[in-house]
C-alpha cells in the first residue's frame, strides 16, 4: 500500500571544509588534511545517524576546499541545489572567516576547529565564531578538549558528542520546517495547550497549521472513505492482538457487548482516517476520493475528542495510541504522532523526542506527586532506591504508544527503540502486556476503548513540555529521570485511587538540591502545564540544543551546566546563569522563521 507522507526527501547535512586560501605553498599542504577531517566527520555522522524511517542520514562535501567568497558561493549552490538543511564547517588551519562562512540564515550551523598545535584551527575557530555573532548568525562552536597531531583523522570523545548532539537538533530543525500540524476539532474542556498558536508554529518551528472539523472524520466513517481492504485487515488484526480487558463501569453504565463491538470498529476506522488525513494515501485515489487521498503532511497532529465527540461517539483512545506506536497491522512503522485532547503544546515536544530518538513517544497527564509518607500511609510500603524521595503518576486515558510498556529491551534493560531494531517478539510483548477496557462511560459516553499496561522500571527517560507565557512567548521544561517498579499489590493500590483502566508510568526525576530540582515534590509544583511527554533516553542535551537553534529558551531542567550545547554566541549574555542568559539569547534573537 502505497501512502503519501510528510517525508518527500530528506535534509543533508553539509560539510564544508574550510582552507587557508593563500596559495605558494600553504593551501597546497593543507588540501589533504582538510578534506580528510571532512570525510571523517560524514563518515561518523553516516554510521551513526539515521532519519526517521531507519536510513542512514546523508552528508554532502563541498566540491572542494573553501578558501575565499567564491568557494563559499559555489559551496552555498551546491547545498542549496542538493536540500542541505544542516551546515558544518570544518578546519584544521587558520581561514578568513567573514569570507568563508556559511551566511544563510535559516540553515543551523556549526564549526569544529581542531585542536592541533601545528596550524590555528582553533584561532579560526575564535574568528569566525566572532564573524557569526556580529552577522547575527548564531553557530555552535566545537573544539576538543585534548592536542591532537597533525593528519590525526581520530576523532575524541568529547567532539564526536558534540558533533552529533548538533546534528541531531539540527536534523530536528529541518525536518520540521515547512510541514504540518494537523488540528483535528478545536479546544478540549478548557485545555490552554489545545488553543493551538499559528503564530508559535509559524514563527518558532516553520509549520503551518492545518484545522479541520472532527466532522470530517465522521463524515469519512459513514461514507466510506477509507481502503476497506486495509479496514478488514485491520479489524482481523485487532480483534486477535488486542485483548479487551474487565468492564470497571457500575452495572448501570455498562454498555453492552454488542455496543463493544461497534466501539472497536468505530475505533479501528478512526485509526485509519486519522492516518489518511496526516499522510494521505493513494487507495483513496483508486476509491474515486482524489482529494482526499493527499493527506495535510502532517508531521504531527492532535485530536480535540472531548467532549463534542466523546459525548456522543468512541473516545481517540485506541486512534491515538495505536498511530504513535511503532508498529500496527501494516507491521513495523515510523510513528505517528498524534495528541489526545488536541493538546498542540505537548505534540511538539513529543515531535521533538521523536526526531531526535527516531523512537515512539508518551503522552501522560502528570498526575499525582507520592511522597514517600504518603505511599507508606496508603500502602504500607516503604519507598527505597531512586524512588526513596517520591514519585510521580504519569498517566492518561489509553492515548501513550504501546512501546511505553518497556517489553522492548537494549543491552538486556527495558527500552523504547527505533521501529527497524525491535524485533517480532518484542511487538508480540507489548501487545500482551497491554489490555483494551471498556471506557468509563461517566467520562466518555460515546465509549470506546482504553489501553491499559504499566510501564516497567530502569529505563531512562526525559519528560518535556512546551508552554506559551504571556509577554514571553514559548519556554521549554526538561525533566530528565527514570520510570521505577513498585510491588504488584502497591502498584495496584496507588492505580485505584484514579483509574486503573489507562497506562500508569511511575517516574522518578533527577534531583539536583536546587530550584525546580531540588526534590521531587518541587518539580511537580514546578511543572507548567497538565500534561508531558516522554521519550526513552537522556536527551536534555539534545533537547536544549534544539529549544537553542529554534529560539525557545528553557526554563526548567536538570542537564548539567556542563552538558548544556547552545551556539557560541550565547555566552556573551552570560556565563553563571547559564538559564537567565538562554532567556536573554533567545529574547535578543527571536524566533527563527519571523
Amino acid at each position: 500500500m502505497k501512502t503519501h507522507s510528510w517525508i518527500t526527501k530528506y535534509p543533508k547535512i553539509g560539510i564544508r571544509p574550510t582552507i587557508d586560501g593563500r596559495y605558494g605553498g600553504v593551501r597546497e599542504s593543507l588540501e589533504e588534511q582538510v578534506m580528510n577531517l571532512a570525510q571523517a566527520a560524514a563518515d561518523l555522522i553516516q554510521s551513526t545517524l539515521c532519519y526517521p524511517d531507519g536510513t542512514p542520514v546523508q552528508c554532502i562535501l563541498a566540491d572542494s576546499c573553501i578558501g575565499g567568497v567564491a568557494e563559499a558561493a559555489a559551496c552555498a549552490e551546491k547545498f542549496d541545489s542538493e536540500q542541505v538543511g544542516v551546515s558544518l564547517t570544518v578546519t584544521p588551519c587558520w581561514c578568513y572567516g567573514s569570507e568563508t562562512m556559511d551566511m544563510d540564515p535559516l540553515r543551523p550551523k556549526a564549526v569544529w576547529g581542531f585542536n592541533g598545535t601545528e596550524r590555528p584551527g582553533a584561532v579560526y575557530l575564535a574568528a569566525v565564531l566572532a564573524a557569526h555573532a556580529q552577522k547575527g548568525l548564531p553557530a555552535f562552536g566545537i573544539y576538543g578538549k585534548e592536542v591532537q597531531d597533525a593528519g590525526d583523522l581520530t576523532i575524541p570523545n568529547d567532539v564526536r558528542n558534540k558533533l552529533l548532539s548538533f546534528c541531531r537538533a539540527g536534523l530536528a530543525v529541518a525536518l520540521l520546517r515547512g510541514k504540518s500540524y494537523l488540528s483535528m476539532g478545536g479546544c478540549s474542556m478548557g485545555i490552554a495547550g489545545s488553543i493551538v498558536d499559528h503564530s508559535f508554529f509559524e514563527n518558532y518551528l516553520g509549520m503551518r497549521v492545518e484545522t479541520i472539523d472532527m466532522t470530517e472524520i465522521l463524515r469519512r466513517m459513514e461514507k466510506e472513505i477509507y481502503d476497506i481492504d486495509e479496514y478488514e485487515k485491520a479489524i482481523a488484526w485487532t480483534k486477535e492482538n488486542c485483548m479487551q480487558g474487565k468492564d470497571v463501569n457500575s452495572e448501570e453504565l455498562t454498555r453492552t457487548s454488542k455496543s463493544h463491538e461497534k466501539e472497536w470498529e468505530a475505533s479501528v476506522k478512526m485509526a485509519i482516517i486519522c492516518k489518511d488525513l496526516m499522510i494521505g494515501n493513494d487507495r483513496l485515489i483508486e476509491l474515486g476520493f482524489k482529494e482526499e487521498a493527499r493527506g495535510h503532511n502532517a508531521i504531527a497532529s492532535g485530536f480535540q475528542g472531548q467532549r463534542q465527540w466523546t459525548d456522543h461517539l468512541p473516545n481517540g483512545d485506541f486512534m491515538e495510541a495505536i498511530n504513535n506506536s511503532s508498529f500496527d497491522w501494516n507491521g513495523m512503522r515510523m510513528p505517528r504522532i498524534v495528541a489526545t485532547e488536541n493538546d498542540a503544546l505537548n505534540a511538539v515536544p513529543m515531535l521533538f523526542g521523536h526526531l531526535i530518538t527516531n523512537s515512539a513517544q508518551v503522552f501522560a497527564d502528570v498526575r499525582t506527586y507520592w511522597s514517600p509518607e504518603a505511599v507508606e500511609r496508603v500502602t504500607g510500603y516503604k519507598l527505597d532506591g531512586v524512588a526513596e524521595n517520591g514519585i510521580i503518576h504519569l498517566i492518561n486515558s489509553g492515548s501513550a504508544a504501546l512501546d511505553g510498556c518497556g517489553e522492548q529491551t537494549q543491552n538486556g534493560k527495558p527500552a523504547m527503540k527505533p521501529f527497524w531494531e525491535i524485533s517480532e517478539d518484542e511487538r508480540d510483548a507489548c501487545l500482551k502486556a497491554t489490555s483494551w477496557h471498556p471506557s468509563v462511560t461517566e467520562y466518555f459516553p460515546g465509549g470506546g476503548m482504553s489501553s491499559k499496561f504499566v510501564t516497567k522500571g530502569e529505563m531512562p527517560i526525559t519528560m518535556s513540555r512546551i508552554n506559551l507565557i504571556e509577554g514571553l512567548g514559548p519556554a521549554l521544561q526538561i525533566a530528565e529521570g527514570w520510570t521505577i517498579d513498585l510491588p504488584d499489590n502497591v502498584h495496584t493500590i496507588l492505580d485505584e485511587r484514579t483509574n486503573e483502566t489507562w497506562p500508569t508510568t511511575w517516574f522518578v526525576p533527577r534531583t539536583t538540591g536546587e530550584g525546580a530540582f531540588r526534590d521531587v515534590y518541587s518539580v511537580m509544583s514546578n511543572w507548567g502545564a497538565n500534561h508531558g511527554a516522554f521519550a526513552y533516553g537522556h536527551i536534555g542535551s539534545d533537547l536544549i540544543a534544539l529549544a537553542a537553534l529554534l529560539r525557545i529558551p528553557v526554563y526548567m531542567h536538570n542537564i548539567a551546566a556542563e552538558n548544556c550545547f547552545r551556539p557560541h554566541v550565547w555566552a556573551a549574555f552570560g556565563t553563571t546563569d547559564l538559564e537567565s542568559a538562554d532567556y536573554r539569547a533567545c529574547a535578543n534573537y527571536g524566533p527563527l522563521y519571523k
